[in-house]
């Protein structure tokens, strides 16, 4: 079958004028292999015959091994082992620290939607929020861990 395909490509410097026997060539070589016996054409099917049947659809009871059962067992979803993943590991303790910085992010919403809560005009508060904002966030970002835990053991994962 290669060397059909490889002499069909080799003669192809013609251009389209031979596709159509080349074709014919290759189908007439897998027709000699058995490649589609068991489809029907269909120019010779039938109204009855929606689509060709498979070797499958065709097959008589006589075919049927009798120790074979038609239709399998519906299966239990209860009895098969499924993956139960390992509980979460606790969430860490905040640090006075890190509950230092949240205090200041909360004090920064405030000041910033309502400043007359401290008794201060929107002028001063928009300030004094956008600084006790961003010195918040810049609080936590600071205290981001960059290596790893301490008893995180000696493989440290993929670390590029």
């Amino acid at each position: 079958m290669e060397r059909l395909w490889m002499n069909a490509r080799r003669d192809s410097t013609d251009g389209p004028e031979n596709v159509d026997e080349l074709f014919a060539e290759i189908v007439a070589g897998l027709e000699r292999d058995g490649v589609g016996k068991d489809w029907l054409d269909l120019d010779e099917a039938g109204p009855d015959d929606a689509r060709p049947a498979g070797p499958k659809a065709r097959a008589d009871e006589a075919d049927i091994p009798p120790d074979v059962e038609e239709e399998p067992e519906p299966r239990d979803p209860a009895d098969e082992d499924h993956y139960v993943p390992p509980e979460p590991p606790p969430l860490p303790v905040l640090r006075a620290s890190t509950f230092a910085a949240l205090g200041l992010f909360v004090l920064g919403i405030l000041l910033l939607v309502a400043p007359g809560i401290f008794g201060l005009q929107s002028s001063v508060g928009t300030p004094l929020s956008l600084v006790a904002l961003c010195a918040g966030v810049g609080w936590l970002i600071l205290r981001m861990r960059n290596t790893p835990p301490p008893d995180s053991g000696w493989d440290d994962g993929a670390q590029v």
